[in-house]
């Protein structure tokens, strides 16, 4: 039986058109895992599910393109494909589509409070009905405790450019609880919820946080000021859905 010829013209110009085209040659087995894991993630299927985002993954290194409805999901993309195992590194080249709110403006509190009520399960964003007014955060929506009513507006309160609060939520005893999902949620995206979650909060986004979870158990690192900061951070934290515990091994500044 004679070899079959290989047409090594053909082959070259084939491979050419593929390097030009910025195609490789080959993906890795674990790049294309990467890419299916992001969304696969719970934040990519329910939080990012509106966005227009593009996973590529070459040597563990993650490329996020697209388009985005709002700033906090660019960092909430970005934080949730950080975590995956395997990825050595993220560029986040989304962009924001459409016009955005000034910073600090009525519109732009309104997005952040409703952004930072989001990933709490203790409350629930969707029964809360957020309106701005120089400043002046309204709260309206039904609620099933008075304390989830409280803990909303402490919420709102802490959000950066908010003076304050008037909470005119109904509490209506019985009413559905929050935000029982019985679906599983991913460690990788409950990280990005803590970091971000921390983030939302103006008496905790200053702080240089290290998160990590492991089969839903969190640890905290870095540093605080003081005992009652330490211990606002795991507050916050126990309060992010999916999370089932908390190691806070934060140190405190010394004086």
């Amino acid at each position: 039986m004679r070899p079959a010829l290989l047409n090594i013209p053909a082959l070259v110009l084939a491979s050419t058109a593929l390097v030009l085209t910025g195609l490789p040659l080959h993906a890795s087995d674990l790049d294309r895992r990467i890419e299916t894991s992001a969304k696969q993630t719970y934040n990519f299927r329910t939080y990012l599910r509106v966005d227009n985002i593009k996973v590529e993954c070459s040597a563990g290194v993650v490329t996020l393109t697209g388009a985005v409805i709002q700033e906090s999901h660019r960092s909430l993309a970005q934080e949730t494909v950080s975590g995956l195992p395997g990825v050595k590194g993220v560029i986040n080249l989304l962009v924001l589509a459409g016009e955005q709110p000034p910073a600090l403006s009525d519109p732009w509190i309104t997005m952040k409070v409703k952004a930072a009520l989001a990933f709490h399960k203790s409350v629930s964003a969707t029964e809360t009905a957020v309106r701005t007014q120089n400043g002046v955060v309204t709260l309206s929506g039904n609620t099933d405790t008075e304390a989830r009513k409280e803990l909303t507006g402490e919420y709102a309160m802490d959000v950066e450019g908010v003076t304050e609060v008037h909470n005119e939520m109904v509490v209506t005893p019985g009413m559905v609880a929050p935000e029982r999902f019985g679906e599983r949620m991913d460690d990788a995206s409950i990280t990005a919820q803590v970091k971000t979650t921390l983030l939302f909060h103006k008496s905790t986004h200053a702080l240089a946080t290290k998160v990590s979870t492991r089969e839903g158990v969190v640890t905290l690192r870095g540093e605080a000021r003081n005992a009652a900061e330490k211990s606002l951070v795991t507050r916050i934290a126990e309060d992010v859905k999916g999370v089932k515990q908390v190691y806070n091994l934060m140190t405190l500044r010394q004086p």
